[in-house]
Protein backbone atom coordinates (compact mmCIF):
# COMPACT_ATOMS: atom_id res chain seq x y z
CA UNK A 1 0.00 0.00 0.00
CA UNK A 2 0.96 3.61 -0.52
CA UNK A 3 1.01 4.59 2.66
CA UNK A 4 3.78 2.10 3.94
CA UNK A 5 6.04 4.14 1.79
CA UNK A 6 5.51 6.79 4.90
CA UNK A 7 6.17 4.85 7.84
CA UNK A 8 10.11 4.52 8.38
CA UNK A 9 11.76 0.59 7.39
CA UNK A 10 12.69 0.08 10.40
CA UNK A 11 9.02 0.66 12.18
CA UNK A 12 7.21 -1.05 9.07
CA UNK A 13 7.34 -4.69 11.25
CA UNK A 14 6.53 -3.44 14.66
CA UNK A 15 3.41 -1.43 13.68
CA UNK A 16 2.50 -5.27 11.52
CA UNK A 17 3.38 -6.61 14.80
CA UNK A 18 0.77 -4.48 17.13
CA UNK A 19 -1.85 -5.20 14.07
CA UNK A 20 -4.72 -2.97 15.76
CA UNK A 21 -5.51 0.44 17.59
CA UNK A 22 -8.38 3.05 18.28
CA UNK A 23 -5.67 6.13 18.95
CA UNK A 24 -2.06 7.12 17.38
CA UNK A 25 -0.44 9.69 19.42
CA UNK A 26 2.42 11.18 18.11
CA UNK A 27 5.24 13.50 20.42
CA UNK A 28 7.11 15.53 17.66
CA UNK A 29 8.59 17.33 20.36
CA UNK A 30 12.42 15.98 21.91
CA UNK A 31 11.71 15.46 25.98
CA UNK A 32 14.09 16.58 28.33
CA UNK A 33 15.27 13.60 30.92
CA UNK A 34 12.38 12.06 32.41
CA UNK A 35 9.75 14.43 30.34
CA UNK A 36 9.07 10.99 28.56
CA UNK A 37 8.29 8.77 31.20
CA UNK A 38 6.09 11.63 32.22
CA UNK A 39 3.87 12.27 28.41
CA UNK A 40 3.33 8.51 28.87
CA UNK A 41 1.81 8.63 32.00
CA UNK A 42 0.11 11.50 31.23
CA UNK A 43 -1.41 9.42 27.89
CA UNK A 44 -2.44 6.44 30.02
CA UNK A 45 -4.00 8.68 32.24
CA UNK A 46 -5.94 10.38 29.28
CA UNK A 47 -6.94 7.27 27.67
CA UNK A 48 -8.46 5.94 31.01
CA UNK A 49 -10.75 8.56 30.86
CA UNK A 50 -12.19 7.45 27.53
CA UNK A 51 -14.96 4.66 27.19
CA UNK A 52 -13.54 1.47 26.58
CA UNK A 53 -10.06 1.35 27.87
CA UNK A 54 -8.67 2.78 23.90
CA UNK A 55 -5.84 0.71 22.69
CA UNK A 56 -2.64 3.25 22.12
CA UNK A 57 0.16 3.29 19.80
CA UNK A 58 2.53 6.69 20.89
CA UNK A 59 5.12 7.50 18.69
CA UNK A 60 7.49 9.73 20.11
CA UNK A 61 10.28 11.08 17.52
CA UNK A 62 12.43 12.95 19.77
CA UNK A 63 15.96 11.56 19.91
CA UNK A 64 17.19 8.28 22.06
CA UNK A 65 18.74 8.90 25.49
CA UNK A 66 18.88 6.19 28.36
CA UNK A 67 15.30 7.55 28.73
CA UNK A 68 14.12 6.00 25.80
CA UNK A 69 14.04 2.80 24.13
CA UNK A 70 17.28 2.61 21.97
CA UNK A 71 17.32 1.07 18.27
CA UNK A 72 13.54 1.94 17.33
CA UNK A 73 12.20 -0.82 20.03
CA UNK A 74 8.74 -1.16 21.06
CA UNK A 75 8.19 -1.47 24.70
CA UNK A 76 4.71 -2.25 26.25
CA UNK A 77 3.49 -0.02 28.80
CA UNK A 78 0.97 -1.83 29.40
CA UNK A 79 -1.67 -4.14 27.60
CA UNK A 80 -3.05 -1.18 26.18
CA UNK A 81 -0.39 1.26 25.86
CA UNK A 82 3.05 0.51 23.26
CA UNK A 83 5.59 3.15 22.28
CA UNK A 84 7.51 2.95 19.48
CA UNK A 85 10.43 5.50 19.06
CA UNK A 86 11.36 7.44 15.62
CA UNK A 87 14.03 9.40 16.12
CA UNK A 88 14.77 9.71 12.41
CA UNK A 89 11.54 11.64 11.33
CA UNK A 90 12.17 14.28 14.10
CA UNK A 91 10.10 17.03 12.68
CA UNK A 92 12.64 20.77 12.43
CA UNK A 93 12.39 22.85 15.50
CA UNK A 94 10.83 25.51 16.38
CA UNK A 95 9.19 27.42 13.08
CA UNK A 96 10.68 25.64 10.53
CA UNK A 97 8.37 22.97 11.88
CA UNK A 98 5.48 25.14 10.09
CA UNK A 99 6.51 23.19 7.29
CA UNK A 100 4.19 19.51 6.82
CA UNK A 101 7.30 17.02 6.21
CA UNK A 102 7.77 13.37 7.23
CA UNK A 103 6.72 12.75 10.73
CA UNK A 104 2.97 14.10 9.98
CA UNK A 105 3.05 12.07 7.20
CA UNK A 106 4.32 8.58 8.91
CA UNK A 107 1.58 9.50 11.80
CA UNK A 108 -1.03 9.16 9.45
CA UNK A 109 0.32 6.16 7.89
CA UNK A 110 0.68 4.68 10.77
CA UNK A 111 -2.75 5.02 12.14
CA UNK A 112 -4.53 4.10 9.03
CA UNK A 113 -2.20 0.54 8.87
CA UNK A 114 -3.60 0.28 12.76
CA UNK A 115 -7.10 1.27 12.16
CA UNK A 116 -6.84 3.93 14.31
CA UNK A 117 -10.52 5.73 14.86
CA UNK A 118 -8.14 9.03 16.24
CA UNK A 119 -4.83 10.70 15.89
CA UNK A 120 -3.48 12.78 18.36
CA UNK A 121 -0.49 14.83 17.20
CA UNK A 122 1.74 17.23 20.07
CA UNK A 123 4.25 19.70 19.11
CA UNK A 124 4.34 21.67 22.08
CA UNK A 125 7.29 21.27 24.27
CA UNK A 126 6.60 18.00 26.73
CA UNK A 127 7.06 19.73 30.00
CA UNK A 128 3.96 21.71 30.09
CA UNK A 129 1.84 18.73 28.01
CA UNK A 130 -1.12 17.61 30.82
CA UNK A 131 -3.29 14.14 30.56
CA UNK A 132 -6.01 17.15 30.17
CA UNK A 133 -4.45 18.59 27.36
CA UNK A 134 -4.25 14.75 25.77
CA UNK A 135 -8.09 14.18 27.04
CA UNK A 136 -9.34 17.37 25.30
CA UNK A 137 -7.62 16.41 21.74
CA UNK A 138 -8.77 12.93 21.51
CA UNK A 139 -12.15 13.06 23.31
CA UNK A 140 -14.40 15.33 20.77
CA UNK A 141 -13.17 12.65 17.74
CA UNK A 142 -13.55 9.52 19.55
CA UNK A 143 -16.34 10.11 21.40
CA UNK A 144 -18.60 12.73 19.88
CA UNK A 145 -17.67 12.38 15.65
CA UNK A 146 -15.36 15.52 15.18
CA UNK A 147 -12.78 15.21 12.63
CA UNK A 148 -10.44 18.16 13.69
CA UNK A 149 -9.35 19.55 16.99
CA UNK A 150 -7.87 22.76 17.18
CA UNK A 151 -6.07 23.54 20.43
CA UNK A 152 -6.80 27.04 22.35
CA UNK A 153 -3.82 27.88 24.51
CA UNK A 154 -3.30 29.81 27.29
CA UNK A 155 -0.40 32.02 27.54
CA UNK A 156 1.22 35.16 28.56
CA UNK A 157 0.75 38.31 27.48
CA UNK A 158 2.05 39.53 23.90
CA UNK A 159 3.07 35.96 23.28
CA UNK A 160 2.30 34.63 19.66
CA UNK A 161 1.50 37.51 18.19
CA UNK A 162 1.91 36.45 14.49
CA UNK A 163 -1.01 34.19 14.90
CA UNK A 164 -3.16 36.65 16.60
CA UNK A 165 -2.19 39.51 14.49
CA UNK A 166 -2.20 37.91 10.96
CA UNK A 167 -2.75 34.39 10.60
CA UNK A 168 -6.29 33.44 13.17
CA UNK A 169 -8.07 36.72 12.32
CA UNK A 170 -7.24 36.20 8.35
CA UNK A 171 -7.91 32.64 8.52
CA UNK A 172 -11.55 33.31 10.20
CA UNK A 173 -12.08 35.82 7.77
CA UNK A 174 -11.83 34.21 4.57
CA UNK A 175 -12.93 30.57 5.73
CA UNK A 176 -15.32 31.83 8.05
CA UNK A 177 -15.20 29.64 10.90
CA UNK A 178 -13.33 31.28 14.51
CA UNK A 179 -10.30 29.25 14.59
CA UNK A 180 -8.07 30.83 17.30
CA UNK A 181 -5.12 28.53 16.81
CA UNK A 182 -5.05 27.03 13.10
CA UNK A 183 -1.67 26.62 12.58
CA UNK A 184 -1.99 24.51 15.74
CA UNK A 185 0.19 22.73 16.27
CA UNK A 186 -1.01 20.09 18.53
CA UNK A 187 -4.41 18.88 16.86
CA UNK A 188 -6.66 15.41 16.69
CA UNK A 189 -7.70 13.96 14.24
CA UNK A 190 -10.18 11.46 13.12
CA UNK A 191 -9.35 8.30 10.41
CA UNK A 192 -11.70 9.61 8.00
CA UNK A 193 -9.74 13.31 7.80
CA UNK A 194 -6.10 11.32 8.23
CA UNK A 195 -7.18 9.20 5.12
CA UNK A 196 -8.26 12.63 3.29
CA UNK A 197 -5.15 14.20 4.08
CA UNK A 198 -2.93 11.05 2.75
CA UNK A 199 -4.71 11.02 -0.35
CA UNK A 200 -3.34 14.85 -0.47
CA UNK A 201 0.05 14.26 0.11
CA UNK A 202 0.20 11.15 -2.25
CA UNK A 203 -1.11 13.18 -4.78
CA UNK A 204 0.97 16.31 -4.34
CA UNK A 205 4.01 14.57 -4.07
CA UNK A 206 5.14 14.84 -7.91
CA UNK A 207 5.15 18.55 -6.95
CA UNK A 208 6.70 18.87 -3.69
CA UNK A 209 4.25 21.13 -2.61
CA UNK A 210 4.86 22.90 1.01
CA UNK A 211 2.22 23.16 2.82
CA UNK A 212 1.20 25.46 5.40
CA UNK A 213 0.39 24.02 9.76
CA UNK A 214 -2.91 25.91 8.37
CA UNK A 215 -3.43 23.49 6.13
CA UNK A 216 -4.69 21.11 8.22
CA UNK A 217 -7.14 23.66 9.39
CA UNK A 218 -8.19 25.36 5.92
CA UNK A 219 -8.13 21.29 3.87
CA UNK A 220 -10.74 20.21 6.33
CA UNK A 221 -13.16 23.28 6.33
CA UNK A 222 -13.04 23.31 2.49
CA UNK A 223 -13.51 19.55 2.42
CA UNK A 224 -16.44 19.88 4.87
CA UNK A 225 -15.13 17.93 7.80
CA UNK A 226 -16.52 18.70 11.45
CA UNK A 227 -14.17 21.09 13.30
CA UNK A 228 -13.99 22.21 16.77
CA UNK A 229 -11.55 23.67 19.19
CA UNK A 230 -10.48 22.49 22.62
CA UNK A 231 -8.82 24.41 25.61
CA UNK A 232 -6.18 21.92 26.00
CA UNK A 233 -4.04 24.40 28.92
CA UNK A 234 -0.94 26.63 29.08
CA UNK A 235 1.89 26.88 26.14
CA UNK A 236 5.27 27.83 26.47
CA UNK A 237 5.86 29.80 23.39
CA UNK A 238 9.70 29.98 22.04
CA UNK A 239 10.99 33.75 22.40
CA UNK A 240 10.98 35.95 19.73
CA UNK A 241 13.93 35.97 17.54
CA UNK A 242 14.09 39.39 16.90
CA UNK A 243 17.26 38.87 14.79
CA UNK A 244 15.73 36.43 12.83
CA UNK A 245 12.38 38.05 12.30
CA UNK A 246 12.39 38.46 8.74
CA UNK A 247 13.43 34.75 8.16
CA UNK A 248 10.53 33.43 10.27
CA UNK A 249 7.84 35.96 8.73
CA UNK A 250 8.98 34.42 5.50
CA UNK A 251 9.15 30.90 6.24
CA UNK A 252 5.26 31.31 7.73
CA UNK A 253 3.72 33.44 5.12
CA UNK A 254 5.44 32.30 2.71
CA UNK A 255 3.03 28.89 2.33
CA UNK A 256 0.29 30.14 3.81
CA UNK A 257 -0.52 32.58 1.28
CA UNK A 258 0.14 30.29 -1.34
CA UNK A 259 -2.43 28.06 0.39
CA UNK A 260 -4.60 31.25 0.41
CA UNK A 261 -4.17 31.55 -3.35
CA UNK A 262 -4.96 27.20 -4.03
CA UNK A 263 -8.06 27.81 -1.99
CA UNK A 264 -9.49 30.94 -3.80
CA UNK A 265 -12.41 29.29 -5.41
CA UNK A 266 -13.76 28.31 -1.98
CA UNK A 267 -13.34 31.26 0.41
CA UNK A 268 -14.71 33.90 -2.31
CA UNK A 269 -18.21 32.51 -1.66
CA UNK A 270 -17.59 33.08 2.14
CA UNK A 271 -19.08 35.78 4.00
CA UNK A 272 -19.15 36.42 7.73
CA UNK A 273 -17.99 34.08 10.17
CA UNK A 274 -19.17 31.36 12.62
CA UNK A 275 -18.07 30.28 16.13
CA UNK A 276 -16.55 26.68 16.45
CA UNK A 277 -18.06 23.97 19.34
CA UNK A 278 -15.65 24.54 22.08
CA UNK A 279 -14.54 21.75 25.15
CA UNK A 280 -12.44 22.33 27.93
CA UNK A 281 -11.94 24.87 30.33
CA UNK A 282 -10.16 27.99 29.43
CA UNK A 283 -7.35 29.30 32.42
CA UNK A 284 -5.35 32.40 32.82
CA UNK A 285 -1.96 32.87 32.97
CA UNK A 286 -0.02 34.94 35.31
CA UNK A 287 2.40 37.54 33.88
CA UNK A 288 4.01 40.64 32.80
CA UNK A 289 1.07 42.43 31.64
CA UNK A 290 3.29 45.75 30.57
CA UNK A 291 4.60 46.13 27.05
CA UNK A 292 8.14 47.02 27.92
CA UNK A 293 10.59 48.95 26.17
CA UNK A 294 8.70 49.06 22.20
CA UNK A 295 11.10 51.78 21.38
CA UNK A 296 13.90 49.74 19.15
CA UNK A 297 10.38 48.55 17.60
CA UNK A 298 9.23 51.74 16.33
CA UNK A 299 12.91 52.64 15.29
CA UNK A 300 12.90 49.77 13.21
CA UNK A 301 9.38 50.54 11.69
CA UNK A 302 10.89 53.97 11.02
CA UNK A 303 13.66 52.94 9.47
CA UNK A 304 11.83 50.98 7.06
CA UNK A 305 9.48 53.89 5.70
CA UNK A 306 12.97 55.84 5.23
CA UNK A 307 14.54 52.88 3.43
CA UNK A 308 11.71 50.36 1.81
CA UNK A 309 9.23 53.08 0.08
CA UNK A 310 10.57 52.15 -3.32
CA UNK A 311 9.21 48.68 -2.53
CA UNK A 312 6.04 49.63 -0.39
CA UNK A 313 4.96 51.83 -3.21
CA UNK A 314 5.15 48.65 -5.63
CA UNK A 315 2.42 46.76 -3.07
CA UNK A 316 1.38 49.16 -1.24
CA UNK A 317 -1.82 52.11 -2.12
CA UNK A 318 -0.59 55.65 -2.04
CA UNK A 319 -3.57 55.77 1.03
CA UNK A 320 -1.29 53.55 2.95
CA UNK A 321 1.72 54.95 2.29
CA UNK A 322 0.75 58.22 3.23
CA UNK A 323 -0.98 56.88 6.25
CA UNK A 324 2.60 55.18 7.50
CA UNK A 325 4.72 57.81 6.46
CA UNK A 326 2.58 60.18 9.70
CA UNK A 327 2.96 57.42 11.84
CA UNK A 328 6.78 57.33 11.42
CA UNK A 329 6.59 61.08 12.44
CA UNK A 330 4.58 60.44 15.66
CA UNK A 331 6.45 60.77 19.15
CA UNK A 332 6.38 56.83 20.59
CA UNK A 333 3.82 57.34 23.26
CA UNK A 334 1.61 58.54 20.56
CA UNK A 335 2.48 55.83 18.08
CA UNK A 336 -0.74 54.05 16.59
CA UNK A 337 -1.65 51.74 13.39
CA UNK A 338 -5.68 51.46 13.22
CA UNK A 339 -6.74 48.13 12.77
CA UNK A 340 -8.25 49.39 9.08
CA UNK A 341 -4.47 49.89 7.71
CA UNK A 342 -2.90 46.89 9.18
CA UNK A 343 -6.05 44.70 8.00
CA UNK A 344 -5.56 46.48 4.14
CA UNK A 345 -1.27 46.02 4.67
CA UNK A 346 -1.47 42.06 5.14
CA UNK A 347 -4.04 42.06 2.31
CA UNK A 348 -2.15 44.09 -0.17
CA UNK A 349 0.69 41.85 0.56
CA UNK A 350 -1.15 38.74 0.01
CA UNK A 351 -2.17 39.52 -3.16
CA UNK A 352 1.46 40.95 -3.77
CA UNK A 353 1.97 37.72 -2.99
CA UNK A 354 -0.20 36.19 -5.69
CA UNK A 355 0.67 38.38 -8.43
CA UNK A 356 4.24 38.17 -7.87
CA UNK A 357 4.91 41.68 -8.30
CA UNK A 358 8.27 41.36 -6.83
CA UNK A 359 10.39 38.15 -5.65
CA UNK A 360 8.10 36.80 -3.06
CA UNK A 361 10.97 36.33 -0.25
CA UNK A 362 12.05 40.13 -0.64
CA UNK A 363 8.57 40.82 -0.61
CA UNK A 364 7.65 38.87 2.54
CA UNK A 365 11.01 40.29 4.42
CA UNK A 366 9.73 43.77 3.39
CA UNK A 367 7.00 42.99 5.84
CA UNK A 368 9.24 42.67 9.06
CA UNK A 369 9.39 46.64 9.99
CA UNK A 370 5.18 47.11 9.27
CA UNK A 371 4.62 44.06 11.60
CA UNK A 372 7.18 45.34 13.98
CA UNK A 373 5.02 48.64 14.09
CA UNK A 374 1.87 46.60 14.51
CA UNK A 375 3.51 44.76 17.48
CA UNK A 376 4.56 48.21 18.86
CA UNK A 377 1.06 49.66 18.39
CA UNK A 378 -0.79 46.88 20.00
CA UNK A 379 1.30 46.42 22.75
CA UNK A 380 1.50 50.41 23.96
CA UNK A 381 -2.80 50.10 23.35
CA UNK A 382 -2.98 46.64 25.51
CA UNK A 383 -0.30 47.51 28.02
CA UNK A 384 -2.43 48.12 31.21
CA UNK A 385 -5.43 45.60 29.38
CA UNK A 386 -6.21 42.83 31.72
CA UNK A 387 -6.84 39.41 30.20
CA UNK A 388 -10.47 40.04 29.55
CA UNK A 389 -10.04 43.18 27.85
CA UNK A 390 -6.94 41.77 25.62
CA UNK A 391 -9.51 39.24 24.23
CA UNK A 392 -11.78 41.57 23.44
CA UNK A 393 -8.65 43.39 21.32
CA UNK A 394 -7.79 40.84 19.55
CA UNK A 395 -11.87 40.34 18.67
CA UNK A 396 -11.84 43.76 17.46
CA UNK A 397 -8.95 43.24 15.55
CA UNK A 398 -10.93 39.88 14.03
CA UNK A 399 -13.83 42.00 13.14
CA UNK A 400 -11.70 44.66 10.76
CA UNK A 401 -10.27 41.61 8.71
CA UNK A 402 -14.19 40.70 8.02
CA UNK A 403 -14.42 43.72 7.11
CA UNK A 404 -12.00 44.65 5.06
CA UNK A 405 -12.87 41.27 3.27
CA UNK A 406 -14.47 42.82 0.49
CA UNK A 407 -11.32 44.93 -0.17
CA UNK A 408 -9.14 42.12 -0.69
CA UNK A 409 -11.57 40.07 -2.79
CA UNK A 410 -12.59 43.22 -4.92
CA UNK A 411 -8.52 43.54 -5.41
CA UNK A 412 -8.30 39.33 -5.91
CA UNK A 413 -10.83 39.60 -8.80
CA UNK A 414 -9.85 42.53 -10.57
CA UNK A 415 -5.80 43.23 -9.49
CA UNK A 416 -5.70 45.07 -12.92
CA UNK A 417 -8.15 47.81 -11.94
CA UNK A 418 -6.11 49.16 -9.08
CA UNK A 419 -2.07 49.74 -9.50
CA UNK A 420 -0.34 51.45 -6.27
Amino acid sequence: MAELDDIPRQAREQVERIGAADLVIGLLAAGKDGELGVAMANVREACSKLAGSARTVIIYTGPRSEQTPAEFASVEADANVHLLCYPALAATPGLAAQRIDGAYRALFAAGQRLGARACGVIASSLDTLTSTWIYWLIQPVLQLDFDLVTPCYAHRPFEGLLNSGIISPMTRALYGLRVRNPMGPDFGFSGRLQQRYLGTFAAARPAGRVRPLTWFTTEAICAGFQVCQAHVGIRVHPPTDWMNLSSVLAEVLDPFFADVQHNAAFWQRIRGSQSLPEFGESVSVSGESGAGDVRHLIESFQLGCRNLQEIWSIILPPKTILELNRMARLPPDRFRMSDEIWVRIIYDFALGHRLRTISRDHLLRAMTPLYLGWVASYALESETTGPAAAEQRLEQLSMAYETGKPYFLSRWRWPDRFTP
